[in-house]
């Protein structure tokens, strides 16, 4: 089984994964907006340019993926601290290249340090609002 995260936005899912694939790097592997939809007649005109799905690999067997609310249909972002994207990198060096990248122009909560339960590890929300941790663990 594969778990993939995915995100909701409120109108800023195509900026933001454009701001993540400039750290990851990769190609989207799709990216549709709500104009792409049957029946987005019914759309107001400021909601037709939203992203209806995007994806982006991050990883060997991770695929980030969102879209963007909508609400003339009542939906509504409530953006939260229960969820995290953990992310495990393969050396120190790449764990900070993420973590300065993803964190510019967000909130730190926790800098990258070595931590008490092994781990090169630290957390932080982006400037999108979603929440990040970075966990290096050299024995995995």
């Amino acid at each position: 089984m594969k778990v993939n995260p995915y995100l909701n936005f409120d109108g800023n899912a195509e900026e933001a994964f454009r701001f993540y694939k400039s750290i990851f790097g990769g190609e989207f592997i799709s990216h549709m907006k709500m104009s792409d939809a049957p029946d987005t007649d019914k759309l107001p005109e400021n909601e037709k340019n939203r992203t209806m799905h995007i994806s982006l690999p991050i990883g060997n067997n991770t695929i980030l993926m969102a879209s963007d609310i909508l609400p003339s249909v009542g939906h509504k972002l409530n953006a939260g601290n229960n969820n995290y994207i953990s992310i495990h990198p393969e050396s120190r060096e790449e764990a900070d290249r993420l973590f300065n990248g993803l964190s510019a122009g967000g909130d730190i909560e926790m800098p990258m340090e070595d931590q008490f339960w092994g781990d090169y590890f630290g957390a932080f929300t982006d400037k999108f609002g979603v929440m990040w941790m970075v966990n290096f663990n050299p024995d995995f």
